[in-house]
């Protein structure tokens, strides 16, 4: 069989093929040989049967040494193991995508560092060569197959060494001098004499390098210049990068474009830097994420000029797409212990060309005595006093003016049903939300409810008149699906009776969140989550019922029923004055698609203004599912109490969502 090694009477090669493959700032497509990560697959279909329309063909790799690593490396660069399961018409075309083979290979297998590899390829037993012309052996040996039998295509691999790296020389393009450890920390360039000289691990040096100077308010960092010398009776590589780290800029003068419909002053209302501040793509990213908070857009893209501006600033252009204005939609939601319910929505986002949000909803649900529907061992069948019901309107006009100031408004109408009380009010509210950045903000405003509360304690017919203020922090990566960051919303609202609030009361809580990836693919997440809340000024048989607080069910307490953990009176739940809630959970992705959960809830309501902890702090563990789509992971928990309160009959609680429980 055919010898395709390459050789040379020189000690030393330069290798033109490397360097262009080492080009700095040169993506390599899936059409050619350089998969090295294998992102694009192996084709690893099946091929068709035997027929008389086309020529399929069974295909072997054989290494020695059998490295399945290289195997691997082999197969993504194979294009007779991409197209196994398409079939040439014949068998010059079969030949003809064996030969195409040969270069592919042997690049993929000096890619990985094997520069004395050996590499035959045969079809039907014929060897093939790059350097004969094509085989007309070969052509009819594999045309006595059609419909007969598949093609045998083997492919014989003696990858020999792996060569490593000896010589590594990083230079300033403009000094002509190696950068000292100061300027380009060894952390950073990662690859070291003794490597294997990959061409991926080289690439992605490179990558790291110029990320570093631009990280440093370097715009046009770049490598002009690569020489890898490959010695082969050594085996090894010396390595001469040139890189020039270019100088460093601010951020100039934003332009926004592709704005048909949407005022430009709102998207620059949500660009938290000015001309002058430091350039970095941390920066860009942040404000691209900032952008999109604009519900009507749908994508944007930040270009950065070709030179700078004549203050030593890089001018930026911000391309924006817009969303349709009108969104229509439902959801149907179900938990063994808080039963069904079904939501629908409509929403315009750009309701008078200033990117104002207009957004009606309205929800219905069902829940028995004991949660979930009834059945037909049930005592009592379908009740309409057993439906809640919630009625939404929502308005928010982003960037009052120009300014980092959004107005919101809000109107509810709301019958909620629960295993604890019975409850009908009204509520509006109006408030003003400053923007300090991408990730602060603080709101206040004003709210008015009107409504009445039944439990076992009886019923109140109360008003409320509060002043609600706010606090938000949020540097979390993703609103369904967070890896990193935190998250923190805080609020307190007094109701005083001067402004006509029929129970002076305070109600403070608080809601953190914080989320740790454990590797750089953020396949091992650690979430946890802790909740507090505290209502002062007023006895607990005096707050309505629904303003009181409770814990237990879906977004609190998995596992129990839903707002059952708190005080009792005559074995009922009455709700608290003050809350405790804590989850811990390890988000762990099995495959790309798929995820498992396992989670630790914990928390109670306390009759007290504060948690006290000599009450029991009730406890529930589970495991969980996820599917991750482009929208978020759909989610399917399960969870258990680890002691059951005294007469809950429930061994285990369902859940299913879209999006992380917190």
């Amino acid at each position: 069989m055919a010898d395709t090694r390459w050789s040379g009477t020189r000690k030393y090669a330069s290798l033109a093929i490397l360097a262009g493959l080492l080009s700095a700032g040169v993506s390599i497509p899936s059409a050619v040989a350089f998969d090295f990560f294998g992102l694009f697959g192996g084709g690893d279909e099946e091929p068709p049967p035997p027929n008389a329309s086309t020529l399929p063909y069974s295909l072997d790799f054989t290494v020695v040494g059998n490295d399945k690593s290289i195997v691997q490396t082999l197969k993504d660069a194979s294009t007779l193991q991409t197209l196994k399961g398409e079939p040439p018409p014949d068998a010059e075309a079969l030949v003809r995508r064996a030969e195409a083979d040969l270069p592919r290979l042997t690049d993929a297998l000096w890619g990985a560092g094997y520069y004395n590899a050996r590499i035959a390829v045969a079809v039907g037993g014929v060897p093939l060569s790059l350097q004969a012309p094509r085989s007309e052996t070969a052509i009819r040996t594999a045309a006595g197959y059609r419909a007969r039998a598949l093609v045998p295509v083997q492919v014989v691999v003696d990858p020999g060494p792996q060569f490593v790296l000896q010589n590594i020389a990083i230079l300033n393009a403009r000094t002509g001098q190696p950068f000292s450890p100061g300027e380009l920390p060894p952390r950073i360039v990662k690859i070291k004499p003794g490597d294997p000289a990959r061409a991926a691990d080289i690439v992605a040096a490179q990558a790291r390098i110029v990320d570093h100077f631009r990280a440093q308010s370097r715009p046009f960092a770049k490598v002009t210049g690569q020489t890898p010398v490959v010695v082969h009776p050594a085996r090894i590589m010396d390595l001469s990068l040139s890189v020039d780290p270019g100088p460093q800029a601010g951020i100039g003068a934003i332009a926004v474009r592709g704005a048909e419909n949407v005022d430009p002053a709102v998207v620059r209302s949500f660009i938290y830097t000015e001309p002058g501040d430091p350039y970095s793509p941390a920066a860009l990213a942040s404000m691209r994420k900032s952008i999109l908070n604009i519900e009507a857009l749908s994508s944007v893209r930040i270009r950065e000029g070709e030179s700078l501006d004549a203050y030593g600033n890089l001018p930026l252009f911000v391309d924006i797409t817009e969303r349709q204005p009108r969104v229509i939609g439902a959801s149907v939601q179900y938990s063994t212990t808080d039963g069904p319910a079904v939501r629908a929505y409509w929403a315009h986002r750009n309701l008078f060309g200033g990117a104002e949000r207009l957004r009606l909803e309205g929800s219905l649900f069902y829940l028995t005595e004991d949660g979930g529907i009834p059945n037909e061992d049930d005592d009592k069948s379908f009740d309409w006093d057993d439906l809640g019901g919630r009625f939404t309107a929502s308005f928010l006009k982003p960037a009052l003016w120009g300014t980092r100031n959004d107005f919101l408004a809000d109107v509810m109408v709301e019958r909620d049903r629960t295993e604890s009380y019975t409850s009908r009010r009204v509520n509006g509210t109006a408030a003003i939300r400053h923007r300090f950045s991408e990730t602060f903000s603080i709101q206040g405003g004003i709210e008015y409810e009107k409504g009445q509360a039944s439990d076992i304690l009886g019923q109140i017919d109360y008003t409320l008149v509060g002043l609600p203020l706010s606090v938000t922090y949020d540097s979390t990566d993703n609103t369904l699906d967070p890896t990193r960051g935190m998250k923190l919303l805080a609020s307190v609202t007094p109701y005083p009776e001067f402004l006509g609030s029929s129970v002076p009361m305070t109600i403070a809580k608080g809601t953190a969140s914080a989320y740790w990836s454990l590797d750089e693919e953020a396949r091992y997440v650690l979430a946890g989550r802790l909740g507090l809340g505290s209502i002062i000024g007023a006895d607990l048989d005096e707050i309505p019922a629904n303003r009181r607080f409770y814990a237990g069910g879906g977004g609190s307490v998995r596992g129990f029923g839903y707002r059952t953990l708190s005080p009792k009176f005559l074995g009922e739940p009455i709700g608290g004055r003050s809350l405790l809630e804590a989850s811990l959970e390890a988000r762990i992705k099995i495959t790309d698609t798929i995820g498992i959960v396992p989670f630790v809830d914990a928390g109670t309501a306390f009759e007290s203004s504060y948690p006290d902890f000599d009450d029991t702090i009730r406890v529930a563990a589970g495991l969980g599912l996820r599917y991750y789509t482009a929208i978020g992971p759909i989610r399917l928990d399960v969870a258990t109490p680890i002691r059951r309160e005294p007469g809950d009959d429930r061994s285990f609680a369902i859940y299913v969502g879209i999006g992380q429980a917190f």
